[in-house]
């Protein structure tokens, strides 16, 4: 059994995946809901589907890139829950969580980054998830040169890049956006090189402050 968290952006994802292999998911797209709701979701969840936190064979956390306060949720989140049990933890690259629910193709991943930046990785899904580039923060002017007709965009922010570059791409709406995503890369064959296992001790998240992104050359 596992249990999924996506906070790194507005949108509040927590799935669980049963001993039959069937994901059940709790979302919210509102605004500053995460620590409102996470454990509600947890718990809702764990009353549904007649599990403990110590029944788990592994926790899945989406760890950024993203924003600092749903990272530092999750994180918090799933170190007490986990305090004291032997239970995996995983921490997840949310790009390329986005990327898994894309489809087949050409996928690139984003996230506001505020200003004039985004979080940016270009994966290609052939059967399996494969990253093209790295996860990093770009301008909005390096990003839209990469964009191609056909390709596929995914992930939050998307309205601030010109809309005569975003012709002929499919822009995928944030519901695609799930902890569902991040089970199902985790169970894929390429799924492990995106999750490094940790400990709830020992889990960090992948973000970048203001300061850094002023101070970073891109």
């Amino acid at each position: 059994m596992i249990l999924a968290f996506e906070t790194a952006t507005n949108i509040c994802s927590v799935s669980f995946q049963d001993d039959g292999g069937e994901i059940h998911e709790k979302r919210t797209e509102r605004k500053g809901s995460h620590s409102e709701l996470l454990f509600l979701y947890v718990r809702e969840l764990m009353k549904e589907h007649d599990f403990s936190i110590a029944d788990l064979d592994a926790v899945l956390v989406s760890t950024g890139p993203g924003s600092y306060t749903g990272l530092r949720i999750a994180a918090s989140a799933v170190k007490g829950m986990l305090f004291g049990l032997n239970v995996d933890v995983y921490a997840g690259n949310t790009l390329a969580g986005f990327a898994q629910s894309a489809g087949e193709g050409t996928v690139h991943a984003v996230i506001n980054a505020r200003r004039k930046h985004l979080y940016h990785q270009k994966f290609e899904v052939a059967g399996e998830l494969s990253a093209v580039s790295g996860s990093e923060i770009l301008e909005l002017t390096e990003i839209e040169p990469m964009l191609n007709p056909g390709e596929k965009i995914i992930g939050t922010g998307i309205d601030r890049l010109h809309k005569d570059k975003l012709e002929g791409l499919e822009v995928l709406e944030t519901r695609n956006i799930s902890a569902n995503a991040l089970i199902a890369l985790f169970n894929s064959s390429s799924g492990k090189q995106f999750f490094k296992k940790t400990t709830a001790e020992e889990l960090e998240s992948n973000y970048l402050s203001s300061s850094q992104v002023n101070n970073t050359s891109v």
